[in-house]
């Protein structure tokens, strides 16, 4: 075989698929050099070329037997620097910096197709996914970043499946208007719902079954389209005439409909819009919130335990096995919130979560050493033991068997990092992953991490002393949702203690979070809004340089 050409030492697979269509546009054209190239790799073979045939070209002119191979070694070559690359340009999208993306792209053109380890939202769906709820323009500024996303679209990014789909979850109008005028939105009932356009609703109606019209229906009322909304409650009314009945015998539609405006329940599409309905009361009773207008009984006010508990006796499907994993929300919502009273008032009620042989995948424990609400774990052990590992020894304030996962010479001795948190035994599918994408791969060093901060968290100061002289890191990057120190974590709990402990110890006080790039002090200045904190932060920033 005849080979005229070597491979660079990066070489890029969107340039030799553009070679082999070039090569089969000169051969249609009639070139004379293409046409000798062709004929010296694939003498008996017609012309002009398939794609196919010229891409066999290229890879043979290459040295290669097929185009497969070609590709193969192209991979390997760029597979270190491609994720190289791509971990560099994940930091550039959350600085925001356009220009730089655009250079990296050009210097990366097979970044445009990267995926993140088979999560299927590639570049683009990074720079669309939000922290948070991004219905408030401020926030999605905060939260999204919209200019990267459409510089990634306009250089030819593959818009993976799901991140159109995470644009509705998270109320982006500005990506959604973006994708829209890009013309990459799918023609759905849904998405007309969250464009509010009304035309194009009214047109697709007859086209959709109720599942359809119910998830348009939420979306509609997601994106604070009422007349749009209460059009798709009609129609699926019209589909089910029994929700018809329990709405206009209880709330009524026009309450219905601003109660999802106004708390947008989940799951309406799997269950049905009244048992959203009906969940999310419950849910929200968990927070004690005051809630819209609109409840089961059309009635104002705080939703507290006594109607949690009425709720769950009148609703009493709410308490079968179909719904364990509902019943399992409700226990870590109120482990985060620290509310044994709801725990142990669902509890009563007997329900399948209790009788449950393996107990259901959770994160209550996880949710109440994490806010300072280890009180709830006596509990929590109705129905998950507490994992004998060190940081949940550390989070309950065990000292004696924290120790024990030191040798005499003080080095940890833990029997394998995975057998601790946050290795893989004790969270959920998916959680790993983020959480090693958020704060680096499990290692001895995470372990003892997350065993001061959970310490600390929950006063056990003891023991966190302890652990810093075993070489827990205090400038440690672990927090409840993103990078950032113990000492940010601790703003939102108000504990002084605490935060006296860390700054006694030589905790870096300039250290910034991840999303706002902002210190402790200022978390307690701009979002918790405690300007007493703020000060006393602030004084103490400045003694400890002295």
């Amino acid at each position: 075989m005849t080979t005229s050409k070597s491979l660079p030492p990066r070489p890029s697979l969107e340039s030799l698929r553009k070679q082999a269509k070039k090569l089969a546009r000169d051969i249609d054209a009639g070139d004379k050099d293409a046409i000798a190239r062709a004929r010296l790799q694939l003498p008996n073979t017609e012309l002009p070329l398939t794609q196919r045939n010229a891409q066999l070209v290229i890879a043979r002119e290459y040295g290669f037997a097929g185009w497969q191979d070609l590709t193969a070694e192209v991979r390997k070559r760029l597979g270190n620097d491609l994720e190289r690359a791509a971990a560099q340009v994940q930091r550039v999208i959350h600085n925001n910096d356009v220009e730089r993306l655009k250079k990296l792209l050009a210097e990366y053109p097979a970044l445009l197709s990267w995926d993140d380890d088979g999560a299927e939202r590639g570049l683009l769906g990074i720079a669309t996914d939000s922290y948070g709820d991004s219905f408030n323009s401020v926030s999605e500024q905060h939260f999204t970043r919209v200019d990267c996303a459409e510089a990634l679209i306009d250089a030819g990014a593959v818009v993976m499946p799901t991140v159109c789909e995470e644009i509705l979850s998270s109320r982006a109008r500005g990506l959604l208007q973006l994708f829209q005028r890009k013309g990459l939105l799918p023609r759905t009932l849904k998405f007309f719902a969250a464009l509010g356009d009304v035309d194009a609703v009214r047109t697709a109606l007859d086209e959709n079954d109720l599942p359809a019209v119910t998830e348009a229906f939420t979306t509609a009322c997601s994106f604070e389209h009422e007349s749009i909304a209460s059009l798709l409650l009609d129609e699926a009314i019209a589909h089910d005439p029994e929700l018809g009945a329990v709405i206009d015998g209880g709330v009524g539609r026009l309450a219905f409909t601003r109660y999802f405006i106004d708390n947008r329940p989940g799951h309406a599409s799997e269950l049905g819009l009244w048992k959203a309905f009906v969940m999310e009361h419950v849910k929200r009773a968990v927070y004690s919130w005051s809630g819209s207008e609109t409840s089961l009984k059309d009635r104002r006010g705080d939703i507290d335990l006594p109607a949690f508990v009425e709720l769950l006796q009148r609703e009493s499907w709410l308490l079968g096995e179909g719904f364990v994993e509902f019943q399992t929300q409700i226990i870590e919502r109120a482990a985060l919130q620290g509310r044994p009273e709801f725990i142990t008032a669902l509890l009563d009620f007997d329900p399948a979560i209790v009788r449950r042989q393996p107990s259901p995948r959770s994160q209550a424990i996880e949710f109440a050493l994490t806010y300072a609400n280890a009180h709830v774990i006596p509990i929590l052990k109705r129905i998950w033991p507490v994992p004998d590992d060190l940081p949940h020894a550390a989070g309950m304030g065990n000292l004696s068997r924290v120790k024990q996962w030191f040798d005499d010479s003080g080095t940890p001795a833990l029997g394998g990092i995975e057998n601790h948190y946050p290795s893989s035994p004790y969270m959920p599918e998916g959680r790993v992953a983020e959480y090693s994408r958020q704060w680096g791969p499990l290692s001895q060093q995470r372990v003892l991490d997350v065993a001061l901060a959970w310490s600390v968290i929950n006063s056990h100061l003891d023991v966190a002393d302890f652990l810093l002289q075993q070489g827990a890191d205090i400038n440690t990057t672990w927090s409840s949702h993103e990078p950032a120190s113990i000492l940010h974590e601790l703003v939102w709990h108000r504990n002084y203690e605490a935060m006296q402990f860390l700054i006694d110890r030589g905790i870096d006080m300039t250290i910034k979070d991840h999303r706002w790039n902002s210190t402790a002090l200022g978390w307690a200045r701009y979002a918790a809004n405690d300007e007493k904190m703020a000060q006393w932060l602030e004084e103490a920033e400045q003694q400890q340089k002295r």
